[in-house]
């Protein structure tokens, strides 16, 4: 099923709230049967004979939209291939199939089944962001022949795991699944899409109001009573029961034959996140297992380096493919 893309009105927008963001290049809205989920695309153009797909996968609590800015960027560059960008099964528009929890290897297994549609017989270039780069660097391990370049934004992996605290964690996903069931995990709501915008504002200081104002009718839809919800499934917030082994994961990324781009922001946010558990000079020795990689940072940039510094990044993009 093939539409054209048109996000929700928001009906409570106040007057003096800044235009929305005009994209460069229009994306079509398609749904694709993937493992029994109506998985929901954007695609930006069509697919030429010889020219290799271009497939951009988001991070977690985000969506396919996302990737519009660096599209527009690439386009304004000369390079309009086709382009297409999934929400991830439980995000966006992609429904979570009544999921109560989300493994990595699902994710894997989806983006396997979606290529069997879009690219069947020929190796795709593969960009993902954050969570979306893990899964990328995981696929591009496993099935090495369907990718031809790879490029990871920030997909930085965990940290390190002992097999001592598999106890602890298992306990701790049972208790995260009751507490979903009691609806304690509900994701806040919102009065507007103007009230989704400053909420991404806030988060990150430097998305514009413009793209800002564009992105949360992508991100965020009403209700019938004009209330905003995160297009984000609750169950996403469930720890993962299954711990990080940062010795498979490397074992899986010697296989990777594509070469790789590593992107990151200049602004290092993994201190932050992980206070010292996991640092950026960890994820750098943890590339050393990659056979081709290319490390580049992008200045005056956050984890969203894709909202911050689109023409940036579609230029190291086109270095890279080119």
């Amino acid at each position: 099923m093939n539409t054209p893309h048109t996000p929700d009105t928001d009906n409570g927008r106040r007057s003096d709230a800044p235009a929305l963001y005009c994209p460069l290049r229009t994306a079509r809205s398609t749904t694709l049967n993937v493992r029994g989920l109506p998985y929901h695309l954007m695609q930006w153009g069509e697919a030429t004979p010889g020219q290799a797909l271009m497939v951009m996968v988001h991070g977690w609590m985000d969506v396919g939209a996302s990737f519009q800015f660096v599209v527009d960027a690439l386009a304004r560059l000369g390079e309009e291939g086709c382009v297409v960008a999934p929400d991830w099964r439980g995000f966006g528009r992609t429904p979570t199939g009544g999921a109560d929890c989300f493994w990595f290897p699902d994710y894997l297994a989806d983006l396997d089944a979606l290529l069997d549609h879009l690219s069947p017989d020929a190796p795709i270039h593969l960009v993902g962001h954050s969570m979306g780069g893990n899964i990328a660097m995981a696929y591009a391990g496993v099935r090495p022949q369907r990718v031809r370049r790879l490029i990871n934004l920030e997909g930085f992996g965990l940290p390190a795991t002992r097999p001592a605290q598999a106890p602890g964690r298992m306990s701790q996903w049972l208790d995260e699944l009751k507490a979903l069931r009691q609806g304690d995990k509900a994701l806040k709501t919102y009065d507007s899409a103007a009230d989704v915008a400053r909420r991404l504002m806030k988060t990150n200081p430097r998305l514009s109001a413009d793209k800002a104002h564009w992105l949360a009718t992508h991100w965020a839809a009403p209700d019938s009573l004009g209330r905003w919800h995160i297009l984000g499934d609750p169950a996403h917030k469930v720890v993962n029961p299954v711990l990080y082994r940062v010795d498979e994961m490397l074992a899986i990324h010697q296989r990777i034959t594509a070469p790789v781009l590593a992107v990151e922001a200049s602004h290092n946010q993994m201190a932050q996140w992980w206070q010292g558990r996991f640092t950026l000079e960890e994820y750098h020795e943890r590339l050393k297992s990659v056979a081709s990689v290319r490390l580049e940072v992008i200045d005056d940039a956050g984890h969203m380096l894709h909202h911050d510094q689109p023409d940036a990044l579609a230029r190291l993009i086109q270095s890279f493919l080119g």
